[in-house]
């Protein structure tokens, strides 16, 4: 039997990954396949509502649903807004788990509990707290509705500005009983009691998926990463993927297989349905 790589599959780095990727080659109806959408779908830019998936990257998501049981999304942002920017409703059946897993958007509709109060608390005080910080110009709010997060990326001095907020952040999400979240030149403060990884888990358990491919990018998805890791305690098999960036190492050092960026996850995804359509059912 050939080996995933003789078909131009990267080769996983780690023994439970490679096993992993044979066992969603050897059935992929029973695999979920799930993807975050900022650095790893689509290209970290300045502006995140500017953001769009790489050319290419949901068509070939369009396909893998054809092949496996699930592919999803789950995002920081609102669900409904990764399926604008995103286009993902042309992905056939796709499930988009928005705000760590707090919404669900399936079929054109969104699904969410009502925000913890917390959050219009950081709403309100949020703006001047920037501003009393001191943090340079460019430094701006971006507000997700169920969170709220300060984005550096456009500052003077990306680096300072997080030094600056950062305990003056966390004294705000302490106030407000909310999850304060670091990621790539960005501090969001969000929900407790959310994240990726128990919204993989709960998805994975939902559909009985007896294979899980996981893909990021971010600290946020260190949860998800961790998600799998138990799964595979479990008997499920599991292939962690890093979007490499140079901004956050921890998440390629925590992966199995590591692509280069979303044009490397384009590409892997490519090469793993032609994998899957060449093997065949069962083969």
């Amino acid at each position: 039997m050939p080996s995933p790589q003789a078909h131009g599959l990267p080769e996983p780095t780690t023994r439970a990954g490679r096993a992993a990727l044979e066992a969603l080659l050897a059935d992929p109806a029973e695999a979920l396949t799930a993807f975050d959408f900022d650095g790893t779908l689509a290209p970290i830019v300045a502006d995140p509502l500017t953001s769009a998936p790489h050319p290419g990257i949901v068509a070939a998501l369009a396909e893998l649903s054809t092949l496996v049981g699930t592919v999803a999304v789950i995002t920081g942002r609102a669900a409904a807004t990764a399926v604008r920017l995103g286009g993902l409703d042309r992905v056939p059946g796709i499930v988009v788990l928005g705000h760590y897993g707090a919404e669900r958007w399936a079929g054109g509709r969104v699904v969410a509990a009502d925000p913890p109060p917390g959050v219009a608390l950081v709403r309100a005080e949020l703006p001047a707290l920037v501003d009393a910080s001191g943090a340079p110009e460019g430094t701006w709010i971006e507000d997700k509705g169920r969170s709220l997060a300060v984005h550096t990326r456009r500052a003077d001095d990306p680096d300072r500005a997080l030094e600056l907020l950062a305990a003056p952040l966390a004294e705000l999400a302490r106030r407000a009983d909310l999850k304060l979240e670091p990621g790539r030149m960005v501090i969001e403060l969000r929900p407790q009691g959310v994240d990726k990884g128990a919204a993989l888990t709960s998805l994975v358990e939902e559909r009985a998926a007896q294979r899980v491919l996981y893909a990021g990018d971010d600290l946020g998805d260190l949860p998800a990463f961790a998600a799998v890791a138990a799964l595979r305690g479990r008997g499920v098999p599991g292939l962690t993927v890093c979007s490499s960036s140079d901004e956050v190492t921890e998440v390629a050092e925590a992966a199995d297989l590591v692509v280069p960026g979303p044009a490397g996850l384009a590409e892997l995804l490519g090469r793993l349905t032609e994998r899957i359509r060449v093997r065949g059912p069962g083969a």
